[in-house]
């Protein structure tokens, strides 16, 4: 009779019910996989097989398999939700046991670790103190204190001189508080070693001789006290093809300057930096103009890129990287062994996992205030449910007319 195969039918479409009904419980569950229940046939068999005519014993559920498709990215405003598009998991750290995920909904702790909501840590790859990442992986940790204020010590500028300017008649002298003594000027703001602004001026005076100009250095006003002198020679010279020709390097070195309390600040000025400058017969511009210092700084957002780099910005408009985001891949994702919470283990016939940056070794790239929602297509689990509840309903009239069969034949006389 028919009951145990009928009964095997009912237990499968259950079981598929199940799964369906989870699937459909976590569609709005951030990274989670869909699972579907595979089947397969039970044969009855002696110990010297199935004979070719052997009618099947039923069905028998042969794998529930998570199915790892992408899902849909919606975009967060909280630059620490992250999603992973194409292949890979995020790896967690808790307490050294490791665990991967698709939730990338994240945030920073008390500590500066960036850990999701169960306290797990993100682990990356480290930086040094210089921001270069290293090839070794860890729990993520952001160094959330001030940045140290920096001293200028160089300062860069790129300008194009009139070359149809006449010789001053006030040179060799510049007087900033004359302008009749200077053919032109531009300024910036420089720092002492206290992270304290002070304004950087630079006059040039057209002096006497083919492409020659006076250059002076002002800090903080036009007091005469307030000039700083050229450790050797003030004057700048251009060839007759209007590039720099002298100072040797196009850079002049300033004698330190008075800034106290702070250390003395020793300044030098590169007139051949990021766009060198020139004497050609056109007006004055400024095309570059750069310092290497800067202020104190606390950190005011985390950036993370495509790559995975994390980055912080600080107030002092410095940026430094902090890290970058580890992905991992396996062999056979589903080896994989389901921990709830979003997150799997390294299984036995997973493989061992594959750790790289994101972009690389077919692993996904980094979305940054995005999160990877559920694969789970609801009209897809819809039709799957009524083919379950059909399945039952076939099968449990399958056991009601091997019922009546059976009721028939107890009945007969």
């Amino acid at each position: 009779m028919p009951f145990r195969a009928a009964l095997s039918g009912l237990n499968a479409a259950q079981s598929d019910l199940r799964v369906i009904g989870n699937n459909v419980a976590n569609a709005a569950t951030t990274g989670f996989k869909k699972s579907r229940t595979e089947f397969a046939d039970v044969i009855a068999a002696s110990n010297f097989g199935a004979s070719g005519n052997a009618i099947g014993s039923g069905v028998r559920v042969a794998n529930i398999a998570q199915q790892f498709s992408q899902g849909v990215v919606s975009f967060t405003d909280n630059n620490l939700d992250l999603a992973i598009s194409g292949g890979g998991f995020f790896v967690l750290d808790d307490n050294g046991t490791r665990a991967y995920t698709r939730a990338g909904n994240f945030g920073i702790d008390q500590s500066g670790g960036l850990v999701n909501a169960l306290g797990q840590s993100l682990v990356a790859f480290q930086a040094d103190t210089n921001g270069n990442i290293t090839g070794q992986t860890g729990p993520l940790q952001l160094d959330l204190s001030d940045i140290s204020p920096k001293a200028t010590a160089a300062i860069e500028v790129g300008m194009n001189l009139d070359a149809n300017t006449g010789t001053n008649a006030f040179s060799p002298a510049i007087n900033p508080a004359n302008p009749a003594s200077y053919d032109t000027s531009t300024s910036l703001t420089v720092f002492d070693s206290l992270g304290r602004p002070h304004l950087g001026t630079v006059y040039l005076q057209k002096a006497a001789g083919a492409g020659v100009w006076n250059s002076e250095l002002y800090l903080d006003g036009t007091a005469a006290g307030n000039r700083v002198v050229p450790t050797a020679g003030s004057t700048i010279t251009f060839g007759a093809d209007g590039t720099l020709s002298l100072p040797a390097g196009g850079t002049l070195a300033y004698n330190a300057f008075a800034v106290v309390p702070a250390n003395a600040l020793a300044l030098t000025v590169d007139f051949t930096g990021t766009t060198p400058s020139t004497q050609y017969g056109s007006a004055f511009s400024v095309n570059s103009l750069q310092q290497d210092g800067y202020a104190t700084g606390r950190i005011s957002s985390i950036d993370i890129a495509e790559s995975g780099s994390i980055s912080a910005r600080f107030t002092n408009g410095q940026t430094r990287t902090m890290g970058q985001v580890a992905l991992a891949n396996f062999t056979n994702p589903q080896g994989l062994l389901p921990l709830g919470d979003n997150a799997w283990a390294e299984g036995f016939t997973s493989g061992q996992p594959l750790v790289s940056a994101p972009g690389t070794s077919s692993l996904g790239v980094i979305q940054s205030g995005a999160l990877e929602g559920s694969n789970v297509d609801i009209t897809e689990m819809l039709v799957g449910m009524i083919t379950a509840q059909r399945n039952f309903q076939a099968n449990a009239q399958v056991i009601s007319t091997a019922d009546a069969i059976t009721q028939t034949i107890i009945n007969i006389r």
